[in-house]
Formats: C-alpha cells, sequence, structure tokens
C-alpha cells in the first residue's frame, strides 16, 4: 500500500519515568511519560498494557513525542507498579471503575497537553481502547486500534465454544497474575518463578494434563487462567467486556487494523461493522476505517511480505508509524493529512496480491453453496478423499465416518500468534477432505464463510474443525481460514444441550473471514475433522462439565452428504479482479 513520505522528527525527547494517575478512587495508577522538548501544550497519546513499559512503549513514545505529541505509556490497575488488584479488561471498561475514562481525562488536565487525546497501540491496548470507546471521555478524540479484541468470551477465552488451550496456558505460565500485582516481593516470588520457567519447558506434557483446572504449575499464583474455565459457556459472566452490548454509547473516530491471519481477526472486523452501523452519532458512523492486510499479529509483523509459509510480495508493505501519524495529525491537530480521503476500507486479497478498497464490509457478494460429496475413498493422504462441488447430491451417497480418540489428537500446525498460512497436506491422512476440481479460472472469495455439516456423533458431545485450503499445482494445501464448533453449543454459545448419539444434526461452523484468490490451476479444498490439538482443548466427548474429568471416551463421528442432508461450504464469491504484472510475477516467485 504506497505511503506518503512520513513526517521527520522535529523535537528532541524527555522521559519523565514513574508519572502517577489518580483514578476516581483514589486508586495511583503509574506510567512513563514522553515529552516534546519546547513550548507545549502538545496533543497527548495513550497506551494501556499490563506489560513491562520500557520496551512496551519505548518506541512509540520516542517516534510520537518527537513529531509533537507527549505519550504516555501506562500500566493498567495492579500491573507492575499500578496499584489496585489486577483483572485483565475488568476496570478498563464501563464498570464501576472506568480507568480508562479517568486516564485519558486525568492527562486532558496536565499542562502539557493541550485537552487533545488520542489512544495508541494494540493487541492488549487494543482491547483497552476498545472498552474505553462506550465511557466518552471528553478529551478522547480519535483510536488507532491496532490488532484488538473487543469480545472477552469470544477473541480471548473461547473459539466456536472451544477453550482455546495453547494461547490461555502459554500466557499463564509466561505472566501470571501474582507477578503483576503492585508491590510484590520479587524476591519471595523467585521459587514460583522458577517453577512456571519449569513448567513452559514441559508445556508439551501440561497440554496433555487433566483435568484442565489442576494446573499444579498454577497454584497458588493465576487466578484468571482458572476463571475462564470455570464459566464455558457464554453469558453474565463475560457480558460486561462484550463490546457489541455497548455499541451505541461510541462516539468516536477509529482506524481499525488487523491481519487476515491475526488471532484477533474477527474482533477487528466486528469493531469495525458495529460501530460503522451502531455508533452514537452520524459523525461517529461515518468516520470508522478498516484496513486488513495478510499479516500475522504483532506490530513487527504489520507490513511483512513473509507471512507463515508464503510471500505476499511488495504490495503487502504498510508503514504502521507513519500511518498512524497522519491519523492523529487529522484528528488531534487539524492537519490536512489525505488520509480521509482513503477508502473506507482496504483489505488485502491474497492470491492476488493486491489490495482491495471496498465501500462496505461485507462486500457484496455472490454467496455460493459448494457441497461436499462422495470421492475416491481412503487414502495415506485423506480418510475419504472427498469431492467438492457446486452440484448438490442428488441421490443416496454414503456418509463419511472416522473415529475421533482425545487420546490421539490431530496436531495444530498453527498455534498461538503463528496463524498461518501452513501447508497442511501432511497431516491430512488424519482427516476428511473434500477437494475440487482443478479451477480453470481464477476464483475470488471475500468475506465472511461458514461450513454447515449435517453430522452425526456416537457421543453426547464432539468437535467440529472445518479448515479451507488452497491446493497449489505442488500440491501443498495452503491454510486460508478455519474454525471450531464445540457441537454443545450448535444452539447458541449460552446454552448448552448434550447430543442424542447417533442422531443426525444441522452444524453451522462459523469459519471468519478472508480474502482470498484462488487462482487458474489451483483447486479448493476443504478439511473436516474433530480435533486442533493444543490450540484447542480437546474435547473429551462424554458431555461432562469443562476441565474437571481426567479420561474421555473415543467418539465414532460421521459427515452426511446426501439429497437430503446437503453438507455444504457457504462461500462468498466476489468479481476476481485484472491482476497487475508485478503481482503475477510475485505469486511466480512463491511456486518457485
Amino acid at each position: 500500500m504506497p505511503e506518503p513520505a512520513p513526517r521527520p522528527p522535529s523535537f528532541t525527547v524527555t522521559v519523565q519515568r514513574g508519572i502517577e494517575m489518580p483514578m476516581r478512587d483514589g486508586t495511583i495508577l503509574r506510567g512513563h511519560l514522553y515529552l516534546p522538548t519546547g513550548d507545549g501544550p502538545f496533543p497527548a497519546l495513550v497506551e494501556r498494557v499490563a506489560y513491562e513499559l520500557e520496551s512496551r512503549c519505548s518506541a512509540v513514545g520516542n517516534y510520537y513525542a518527537g513529531r509533537g505529541y507527549a505519550v504516555v505509556g501506562q500500566n493498567v490497575r495492579g500491573a507492575l507498579t499500578s496499584e489496585g488488584v489486577f483483572q485483565p479488561f475488568v476496570d478498563d471498561a464501563w464498570g464501576v471503575h472506568r480507568d480508562g475514562h479517568d486516564t485519558i481525562e486525568w492527562i486532558a488536565s496536565q499542562p502539557w497537553c493541550d485537552g487533545n487525546v488520542g489512544m495508541l497501540d494494540g493487541s492488549y491496548s487494543g482491547f483497552t481502547q476498545y472498552y474505553a470507546l462506550p465511557t466518552r471521555p471528553p478529551h478522547l478524540r480519535a483510536c488507532y486500534v491496532r490488532e484488538g479484541g473487543n469480545d472477552f468470551y469470544h477473541d480471548w477465552g473461547y473459539d466456536g465454544g472451544a477453550f482455546r488451550l495453547a494461547w490461555l496456558l502459554e500466557n499463564a505460565l509466561g505472566s501470571p497474575d501474582a507477578f503483576v500485582q503492585h508491590g510484590a516481593d520479587w524476591n519471595a516470588l523467585e521459587p514460583i518463578r522458577r517453577r512456571l520457567a519449569s513448567a513452559r519447558d514441559e508445556i508439551e506434557q501440561w497440554y496433555r494434563h487433566l483435568p484442565l483446572q489442576s494446573v499444579p504449575p498454577l497454584e497458588g499464583v493465576d487466578r484468571s487462567y482458572l476463571r475462564m474455565l470455570a464459566h464455558p459457556d457464554d453469558g453474565p459472566h463475560w457480558w460486561p467486556l462484550c463490546l457489541s452490548l455497548q455499541l451505541d454509547e461510541i462516539d468516536t473516530p477509529v482506524l481499525h487494523l488487523g491481519g487476515w491471519f491475526d488471532i484477533f481477526r474477527q474482533g477487528t472486523l466486528r469493531g469495525f461493522e458495529g460501530i460503522r452501523q451502531h455508533g452514537r452519532s452520524a459523525l461517529c458512523r461515518a468516520n470508522q476505517r478498516l484496513i486488513i492486510g495478510p499479516w500475522i499479529h504483532g506490530p513487527g509483523n504489520v507490513g511483512r511480505r513473509d507471512v507463515g509459509e508464503l510471500d505476499f510480495g511488495p504490495q503487502a508493505a504498510f508503514d504502521l508509524f507513519g500511518h498512524r501519524l497522519r491519523w492523529y495529525d487529522h484528528w488531534l491537530k487539524g492537519m490536512d493529512t489525505g488520509i480521509m480521503d482513503e477508502p473506507v476500507i482496504q483489505v488485502f486479497l491474497m492470491g492476488s496480491n493486491q489490495w482491495l478498497t471496498l465501500d462496505d464490509w461485507p462486500p457484496p457478494a455472490a454467496y455460493t453453496q459448494v457441497y461436499l460429496r462422495e470421492g475416491a475413498g481412503p487414502s495415506d493422504a485423506s480418510l475419504n478423499g472427498g469431492r467438492l462441488s457446486v452440484e448438490p447430491p442428488a441421490a443416496i451417497e454414503p456418509p463419511d465416518g472416522y473415529a475421533y480418540d482425545p487420546e490421539d489428537p490431530v496436531p495444530s500446525l498453527l498455534l498461538g500468534f503463528e496463524l498461518g498460512p501452513r501447508d497442511h497436506a501432511p497431516v491430512e491422512g488424519s482427516m476428511l477432505t473434500y477437494t475440487s476440481d482443478v479451477l480453470s479460472e481464477d476464483l475470488a472469495v471475500v468475506g465472511p464463510i461458514k461450513a454447515v455439516l449435517h453430522a452425526s456423533s456416537s457421543a453426547p458431545d464432539t468437535d467440529w474443525v472445518v479448515r479451507l485450503c488452497d491446493v497449489w499445482p505442488d500440491g501443498r494445501a495452503m491454510s486460508v481460514c478455519d474454525g471450531i464448533l464445540r457441537a454443545r453449543y450448535r444452539n447458541g454459545f449460552h446454552r448448552p444441550e448434550p447430543l442424542t448419539p447417533d442422531h443426525i444434526y444441522q452444524f453451522t461452523v462459523e469459519m471468519g473471514s478472508t480474502a482470498q484468490l484462488f487462482a487458474r490451476g489451483h483447486r479448493i479444498r476443504v478439511e473436516v475433522t474433530s480435533s486442533d490439538f493444543p490450540r484447542h482443548d480437546r474435547n473429551l466427548n462424554t458431555g461432562g462439565p469443562l476441565g474437571q474429568e481426567t479420561a474421555g471416551q473415543v467418539a465414532h463421528n460421521a459427515v452426511f452428504h446426501d439429497a437430503e442432508h446437503r453438507s455444504h461450504l457457504l462461500l462468498p464469491i466476489y468479481p476476481s479482479p485484472s491482476p497487475d504484472p508485478s503481482t503475477v510475477r510475485g505469486q511466480e516467485a512463491q511456486a518457485d
């Protein structure tokens, strides 16, 4: 994405560490202040995180302070030097304390601030930005959310009702609550630190440990991990951190930036869609912007061309720092930077490696049912060798069955922040696969994707994992997007219902959104299985309470695709853009 040359720094920077910011209940939150030298006051930017501030905030602090902004990096309540009890995001939203609101208003009142405040960066601080929005701090002018979520249940704790095991356990072992409590005696915590470091070295063992709610290395240390396990259903425990319930209170321009392989991709899209449709004012709704690139999570990955096992070419480049500066200069300084003349929505079309400009998300598309069909039969490369076809089954086709043993789950190739794309052909021998004929022309898919499975299980509960892959002429099956559904949540995540063994149900598996061009000469493949471990916890197939059981059972699962039970994928087909020569050359380079 071409960008104007960034504005060079015009200020030297001084840093004040340990500044104190009182909240409405008297709790003191602390942080670092990066100030431009010279006459102020200045507009201000704030990043609110639970992490160590020196390494987290120095780059953004020095960059934006050097260009005329006062920048505050703050530890949230209970984190590191800040007072209070650390509860992830609880005090950052619209509850009792409203620390995001109070922080912004305290900054606006300082002599070095001109009263214009913006919020900064992403991931944890993406959540804290989203959660501050409904509190409407009077001096908040704009946010720029990089890769943030806004629904604690769906974006952080659970995916399709399955516990995000690897992500959450690694977080708990790496940064437990007790380590970030204000006033903690670090010398006294040294034995615990060694215990957790040892557990991280043996994390494969702890992924498999049962019951999930008993993790000896975390005893007496972590609370949030166990609280999440104790609330597997969406409901009142989670709703205070669900932005979708507060959209009509939001009245702030926001630029939402994410990646197609980012762990918080759906939060980015949900935030943009929700505020654009339901924001408090017409001005707010008109000033939402969306950018989605072909990236995985992390500021260092925004703008990278090599992602997972593919190279998306020079078109994937993006100047995050410079682009944010233009957004802040417009909203906090009133400068004409041209940023509001850019398209409302810019998304990267993978496969053709070019940017699409859109007016709406999801864009208008022809939703096409692509059917799972009977195939060549089992082989070392697939449990069934099924076909994928736009022609629906018109007669009886036998179902595709398999045994899912939680003691022998399908291994995850995508973990943590490394969510793709990767070649899944090496593990497809453990899955059902459905593959299209070779494409005779390019096929672009842009928007949310769903799989509708007609399926049964011998067990009272099981999981359905569905993945969409782009099959290259050399046989690689590169992951595009995927989804999981815990069968007990087929009628809603707040309402678990056991299965009747061997009864055929319809399951809708949300696979998230993408923008992917399946090139001429490639094929489309759908993988179906019942585990993706340890990215998600193993469904023990018993229907019992999450985290409390020590053993599971084998489930005999079947996917039906006959005239009465038309299992299919719902694909949003978008007009294929004309490729430019440099993009075609980039694709040829990938094939090498």
